[in-house]
C-alpha cells in the first residue's frame, strides 16, 4: 500500500502524477477485495468502479465540485477515497459505515442513494442550485447497474437537456449489469457497442472515402455511422453531448476525456464501459453471486452454504413453481431482482411466463395490472422498501379497479446491514388505508406458503409480508391450502393481559407471555382485521398490547385501536412496533431487541405500563 496508505483525502489523490494512478488502482482494488472479504457486502459492483472512482476525484475538485453516485452500492473505493479507508472494519455494521452513501457520514457523500436511478434529478437540482447562486462547481452523475432502466433517469435527463448552461456531466457505468443480468430493449441498444474500436474504425473509414474537400458529407457520413454503431443519438436528442463508450478500467482514457468535458458548458454525458469484478477472476466469472456475499476466504472463493432452516425467500420460490404448476393463468413478475427474490428456479421451469421488467418498480405494478385485466393471475415479487416506488400505480391501478393481483412482499420489517433505506418498515401502514387491499403478515415458513395460497386465491388485490432470511424452522406442508380471509388465531391462553400479535412478532410474543402468562394470539391479517377476536379479547381481558415488526404510526396496532374506538370500546391498550425514526443498519437481533421487541423487551414494556403482576391494578383511565 505504498501509494493508498499516503491518501487520506482526495486532495492527497490529485498531488500524485498520472504514472502513479494505475498502481494505485491495484492497491485499492487489493484492499477492497482484502476488507469486504472480512465484512461481507458488495463486492463485484464495487471492484468494477476502481478506475473510474480515481479517475473522478483526481480529475474533479471535491468535495466543492459534487459527485452523487447512483446505486450507492458500488461506492466503497470512493468511501476509502476519502477519508473512510481505515473505517472499512466497521462497514455495514452497528455503529459502523454505511454501505451505500450517507450525507451524514462525509461531506463527499453528497446525495443518500441507495435506491437506484436519482442521480441524475439529483444532479441536476444542483447543477441548477450552483447557477442561480453564481457558484462554478460540477455535479456528476454516476449511474449503473441496470439504473438506466428506470423511468426517472429519462425524466431527469428529459428536463437536463433545455439547460445548456449549466455544468453537469452524466456518467454512465455500463457494466452489462443490474444486481440480476439486465433486460429491455434499452440494454440491447447498449449492448450493441460494447467496443469503442468498432466506432472509431467506422468513423475513420467514412473519412479516407471521402475527397478532402467533402468535408460535409464527410460529417454527415460519420454521423450516420455513429448513429448505427452508439446510442448518441438518442442521448443527444436528449440535448446532452455525448461521448463514448470509452474503457471504464483505462486510466490514460478516462482521465483525459473527464479532464476535456470539465471544460465543457451544458448536459454532457460520458458512456463507459466497465467489468462486474474486475481483478478478481472469481467475482468475473458470477459477479451475481460476488453481489452482496458474507465473509469469505479470498484463495477460495465463496463455499456452497451448508444446509438449515429454509428462508422466506425460499418458501416463496417452491411456492411460485408449485402454484404455478397447478395454475397456468399464473404469471410470475420481478423489477430486476430474480435471484433475491427467490424466482431462479420458477424461471427456468416457466420461462414462458416469467417476466422481469428491470429497476423499474412503477411499471411492475401497472404491468401487473394489465395481466390481470387480461384474465391472468400476476404474482409481483417485491421487496416491501421497492413496492414503496410504486405506491401512486397500487393505489390508481390495481386497488381502484379492484384487479387481482398478489404482492409477495420479502423483506418486511428490518433487513439488518443494508440499513434504513431497505428496511420494510412502512407497508403495513401504507397498506391498510387502501380500499380493496387484502394484508397478511406471515408468522413463520408454513404460514407464509398458506397466506401466498390465500392471497393469490382471493379476487383482488392481496398482500404477504415475509423477513429477510431464515424462518424459525417449522415444517412447510406442500399442499397449497389457504387460511379463512380475516381470521386470526389464539396461541396461548392466560389471563389479565392479550398480547395481539402480528407477523414475525408471534415468537417473541409467545416468550413474554410465558414470563406474564398473557394470552397470545396470532392476528394474520393487518386487514381486514379480526374485529371479532379484538372485541372478544378486549371483553375478556384487562389490558390489550399490539406488537408489530413495523411502524407504529399508522401500523397494525392503530388498526385495533380504530377498531376499539368504533365499537366505543374503553380499554387500556399498548401498541408496540418500531419508533418513529430510521433505524441503522446492525444484526436485526440486536436491533429489535434495543427497540423493545425481542420476547424480554416485550415483557419489560407490558410490566412497565401495566404493573408487575396485576394489570388492572395500576392501569390510568
Amino acid at each position: 500500500m505504498d501509494y493508498l496508505k499516503k491518501i487520506n483525502q482526495p486532495a492527497d489523490l490529485r498531488r500524485l502524477s498520472r504514472a502513479q494512478l494505475r498502481p494505485l488502482a491495484d492497491e485499492l482494488r487489493s484492499y477492497l477485495l482484502d476488507s469486504v472479504s472480512k465484512t461481507g457486502g458488495h463486492l463485484s459492483s464495487n471492484l468494477g468502479t476502481v478506475e473510474l472512482t480515481i479517475a473522478l476525484h483526481y480529475v474533479f475538485n471535491t468535495p466543492e465540485d459534487r459527485i452523487v453516485w447512483d446505486v450507492g452500492h458500488q461506492t466503497y473505493p470512493h468511501k476509502i477515497l476519502t477519508g473512510r479507508r481505515d473505517r472499512m472494519h466497521s462497514l455495514r455494521q452497528q455503529d459502523g459505515i454505511s454501505g451505500f452513501p450517507r450525507r451524514s457520514e462525509s461531506e463527499y457523500d453528497t446525495f443518500g442513494t441507495a435506491h437506484s436511478s436519482t442521480s441524475i434529478s439529483a444532479a441536476l437540482g444542483m447543477a441548477l442550485a450552483a447557477r442561480t447562486k453564481g457558484e462554478n462547481r460540477h455535479a456528476i452523475a454516476v449511474i449503473g447497474d441496470g439504473a438506466m432502466t428506470a423511468g426517472m433517469a429519462f425524466e431527469a435527463m428529459n428536463n437536463a437537456g433545455i439547460h445548456d448552461d449549466i455544468n453537469l456531466l452524466v456518467v454512465l457505468n455500463d457494466n452489462d449489469m443490474s444486481i440480476s443480468p439486465p433486460v429491455g430493449a434499452l440494454n440491447r441498444y447498449l449492448a450493441r457497442l460494447m467496443s469503442g474500436r468498432f466506432y472509431a474504425a467506422a468513423k475513420n473509414v467514412g473519412k479516407t472515402m471521402l475527397p478532402a474537400p467533402m468535408l460535409e458529407l464527410a460529417k454527415r457520413l460519420e454521423e450516420h455511422a455513429k448513429g448505427m454503431v452508439v446510442p448518441a443519438t438518442m442521448f443527444e436528442e436528449f440535448g446532452f453531448n455525448y461521448i463514448g463508450p470509452i474503457d471504464g478500467h483505462d486510466l490514460e482514457s478516462l482521465v483525459p476525456t473527464l479532464q476535456n468535458l470539465k471544460h465543457l458548458k451544458g448536459p454532457q454525458f460520458l458512456h463507459v464501459v466497465t467489468k462486474k469484478g474486475q481483478g478478481y477472476k472469481l467475482a468475473e466469472a458470477d459477479p451475481v453471486l460476488y453481489h452482496g456475499p458474507g465473509k469469505f476466504n479470498p484463495a477460495e472463493g465463496i463455499k456452497p452454504a451448508a444446509a438449515g432452516k429454509l428462508t422466506y425467500t425460499q418458501v416463496f420460490g417452491d411456492w411460485l413453481c408449485d402454484m404455478a404448476a397447478a395454475d397456468k393463468r399464473l404469471i410470475g413478475i420481478t423489477p430486476a431482482m430474480c435471484g433475491g427474490s427467490g424466482m431462479t428456479e420458477f424461471e427456468q421451469r416457466f420461462p414462458e411466463r416469467y417476466y422481469d421488467v428491470g429497476i423499474a418498480e412503477q411499471h411492475s405494478v401497472t404491468f401487473a395490472a394489465g395481466m390481470a385485466t387480461e384474465g391472468m393471475k400476476p404474482v409481483l415479487a417485491i421487496y416491501s422498501t421497492f413496492l414503496q416506488r410504486g405506491y401512486d400505480q397500487l393505489i390508481h391501478d390495481v386497488a381502484l379497479q379492484n384487479l387481482d393481483v398478489t404482492f409477495a412482499l420479502d423483506r418486511a420489517g428490518l433487513v439488518g446491514a443494508d440499513g434504513a433505506t431497505h428496511a420494510g418498515n412502512y407497508d403495513m401502514a401504507f397498506l391498510r388505508c387502501i380500499p380493496n387491499m387484502v394484508v397478511m403478515a406471515a408468522s413463520d415458513e408454513n404460514e407464509c406458503r398458506q397466506m401466498l395460497s390465500t392471497a393469490y386465491q382471493y379476487a383482488g388485490p392481496a398482500a404477504v409480508r415475509y423477513p429477510r432470511g431464515a424462518g424459525t424452522g417449522a415444517v412447510v406442508q406442500k399442499n397449497l391450502v389457504t387460511i379463512p380471509v380475516g381470521v386470526g388465531e389464539r396461541r396461548r391462553a392466560g389471563r389479565s393481559v392479550a398480547i395481539l400479535a402480528f407477523g414475525t412478532m408471534v415468537a417473541p410474543a409467545l416468550q413474554a407471555g410465558e414470563l406474564l402468562d398473557a394470552t397470545v394470539v396470532n392476528m394474520r391479517f393487518i386487514k381486514p382485521l379480526d374485529v371479532a377476536l379484538v372485541r372478544e379479547l378486549a371483553a375478556t381481558h384487562d389490558a390489550l398490547v399490539t406488537v408489530e415488526e413495523g411502524c407504529v404510526m399508522g401500523g397494525a396496532g392503530a388498526a385495533v385501536a380504530e377498531a376499539l374506538a368504533a365499537d366505543g370500546i374503553v380499554k387500556p391498550l399498548l401498541i408496540l412496533g418500531l419508533p418513529d425514526r430510521f433505524i441503522d443498519h446492525g444484526d436485526v437481533a440486536q436491533l429489535l431487541a434495543a427497540c423493545g421487541l425481542d420476547g424480554a423487551g416485550i415483557a419489560a414494556s407490558v410490566r412497565a405500563r401495566f404493573g408487575k403482576d396485576e394489570p388492572r391494578l395500576v392501569v390510568n383511565n
